[in-house]
């Protein structure tokens, strides 16, 4: 195959870039606008007593993302006391992230950060807000203060890991397991994918075969090791309709910079 061949199919393969889940990006949008944002996604949240919900963000151009992905990162937020560094104590969302590691995109680390470092080089001003029930936050909740959340990670990262084992996970996959942990109450992964296998509705990817075989050749983060047949991943979306299909949500939307809410 020629060089030029193998470079247009490395363009083409946009999967490991469209999974924006880095913790360092520059910003693409003037701070000011993006602190607004940050806020107004905050007060939005605030507004429907979340204590606890799923938010998202594009990290990638509409274009470059396959058939049925919004959004490209996804994580927990937790309303949380946040200790400033003088000192001073307020009250906000506290993010829990997967992020991949910089420099080593196919391992990833737990990172909480904060609405403005969450949409810092966010490609759009964006947010995909799904909000679970009152019982589901506040489990979500005793997960996180716990700490078990982290027993939960593993740090071998593919942007399209399976949601049905635990070979290999991004940040969406993640959240979900965190999700289920909290339904089901139970720590074991095992379990977890069990449960995941009977409920669970994943996304299938329309991007080819042919180009997440070249992809997993030259990118470290992309890898169908996972996978046996199609390739399904765990998006923002479907953690909603799974949500929604068992009545655990009280609000699944995107909202925009101007403040408009699009119920999903």
């Amino acid at each position: 195959m020629h060089l030029r061949h193998v470079l247009l199919i490395f363009l083409l393969v946009v999967p490991s870039a469209w999974a924006g889940s880095q913790s360092q990006a520059e910003a693409l949008h003037e701070p000011e606008k993006i602190i607004k944002f940050a806020k107004d996604v905050e007060k939005y949240a605030a507004s429907k007593g979340a204590r606890a919900f799923i938010i998202a963000r594009v990290g990638r151009p509409e274009k470059d993302l396959p058939k049925g992905i919004k959004f490209t990162h996804t994580a927990l937020a937790i309303y949380s006391n946040i200790e400033l560094t003088n000192g001073e104590v307020l009250q906000g969302y506290a993010i829990h992230n997967l992020y991949q590691l910089n420099g080593q995109a196919d391992k990833s680390e737990l990172v909480v950060d904060y609405p403005i470092d969450f949409f810092w080089g966010a490609q759009e001003l964006t947010a995909g807000v799904l909000i679970p029930s009152i019982e589901l936050q506040q489990k979500l909740i005793e997960l996180i203060a716990s700490g078990n959340d982290k027993l939960l990670h593993n740090n071998n990262y593919s942007v399209i890991a399976n949601p049905f084992n635990n070979q290999f996970q991004n940040c969406t996959e993640y959240t979900l397991d965190l999700i289920n942990a909290a339904i089901y109450q139970t720590l074991d992964m095992e379990q977890l994918k069990v449960n995941a296998q009977a409920h669970f509705k994943p996304q299938k990817l329309s991007t080819s075969r042919f180009k997440l075989m070249f992809g997993s050749m030259l990118m470290d983060d992309v890898t169908t090791k996972d996978h046996k047949g199609k390739v399904y991943t765990a998006t923002f979306s479907s953690l909603g309709r799974y949500l929604q299909s068992n009545q655990l949500s009280d609000d699944f939307v995107t909202f925009q910079a101007n403040g408009e809410v699009t119920a999903l």
